[in-house]
């Protein structure tokens, strides 16, 4: 079993959801609204002239948030489907541009359904 943790933008939550169901990946949890960034890297000095208000520093920043608002899915799969959740979450969510998003996979050593007690991959 994997956990597949996606941050993807946020206006592509109801076609990631529809692309997932199509798929037969019907179980997920998504968050509400978070914010994040990539790898791009301000330099010091601007971020420090940016807190001070100076307008060259706010000019070099630009007009978009530091932290953009996203969405996170954290998507219980077995490890037969976690190819295919990668796969159709990537065909939504890829453009041409940055911050499409980031994809994590992580292992689970069990999983457990609160209402009856039964474990494993059974209730994913």
């Amino acid at each position: 079993m994997k956990m597949i943790m996606a941050i993807i933008r946020i206006d592509k939550m109801n076609e990631t959801k529809s692309a997932l169901s199509e798929a037969g990946i019907t179980s997920m949890t998504a968050t509400g609204k978070v914010f994040g960034r990539g790898k791009g890297l301000w330099d010091a000095k601007v971020l420090e002239g940016a807190k001070n208000d100076q307008p060259e520093a706010l000019a070099l920043l630009g007009k978009e948030p530091r932290l953009r608002p996203q969405r996170v899915l954290n998507i219980a799969v077995s490890d037969e489907n976690v190819q295919l959740t990668i796969d159709t979450i990537i065909e939504v969510n890829q453009t041409p541009a940055a911050g499409d998003g980031k994809i994590f996979v992580m292992s689970l050593g069990d999983a457990v359904r609160v209402r009856t007690g039964e474990t494993g991959t059974t209730i994913l």
